[in-house]
């Protein structure tokens, strides 16, 4: 279980709660209007930017004061954060090893994500050589080899076409169940939190509210939901 408690993320005049509980293994979707913090929220959680108040505990530890790199979990950004100097392969191993000092153990890691991503002919590529959905493909690879108990998405795939996200949306969800791993995604598309995810955390007005159901929430939304959904 992970879980903030009590917690509030400040940076200048913005300010947001949230005291949330979240299982491993299930799928959640961040949803809510732009600025609101979604993208905060995946940042506290993952160390990027500090409570101001609270705790975040990781079963019964105390991960509050954690290293970003001590926390279980890892992060996709929007950009994929790959580096164009590096070819795929190392790209990915870097989620392994910062210093590119890989292992031959190391190296089979690195090929079977490759494998399991689809690009296992592209490893010595550079990304500038890749089409968006194999960047795509190769930052979930490095998310892969790391092998953490959460996967948080910020909205890596917003800049794909519906068809290849949705793509992407479903080898995310293959691999997550494989590993066990929890899922928790930025999002903007009410038809990716369908396709995906089991619950779903609103952040609005300075609150990320508490996880439900994915399916009743969004045949039922609750009066700010529909506003932000243009449900009327």
């Amino acid at each position: 279980m992970l879980r903030l408690e009590n917690a509030q993320v400040k940076q200048g005049r913005f300010a947001m709660s949230a005291d949330i509980a979240l299982e491993r293994g299930q799928k959640y979707a961040v949803i809510g209007p732009s600025g609101a913090g979604k993208s905060t929220l995946l940042n506290a959680l993952c160390g990027f930017v500090p409570l101001a108040t609270g705790r975040l505990i990781w079963n019964e530890d105390d991960i509050t004061q954690a290293a970003p790199g001590a926390r279980p979990m890892t992060m996709l950004f929007q950009d994929n954060n790959l580096f164009p100097h590096l070819t795929v392969a190392q790209n990915v191993g870097l989620g392994l090893r910062p210093d590119l000092k890989v292992s031959k153990r190391d190296l089979d890691k690195v090929n079977d994500a490759l494998q399991r991503v689809g690009l296992l002919d592209q490893a010595d590529k550079r990304p500038g050589a890749l089409s968006g959905g194999q960047q795509s493909r190769a930052a979930l690879a490095r998310v892969l080899v790391q092998a953490r108990e959460w996967v948080l998405l910020d909205e890596p795939f917003a800049a794909l076409g519906p068809a290849l996200r949705a793509e992407m949306l479903d080898l995310v969800q293959d691999l997550v169940a494989e590993t066990r791993a929890g899922l928790i995604m930025v999002t903007h598309a009410p038809e990716d939190v369908r396709r995906i995810a089991d619950q779903v955390i609103f952040v609005a007005e300075g609150r990320a509210h508490a996880p439900e159901p994915a399916a009743a929430l969004m045949d039922n939304p609750p009066p700010a939901l529909r506003e932000y959904l243009g449900a009327g």
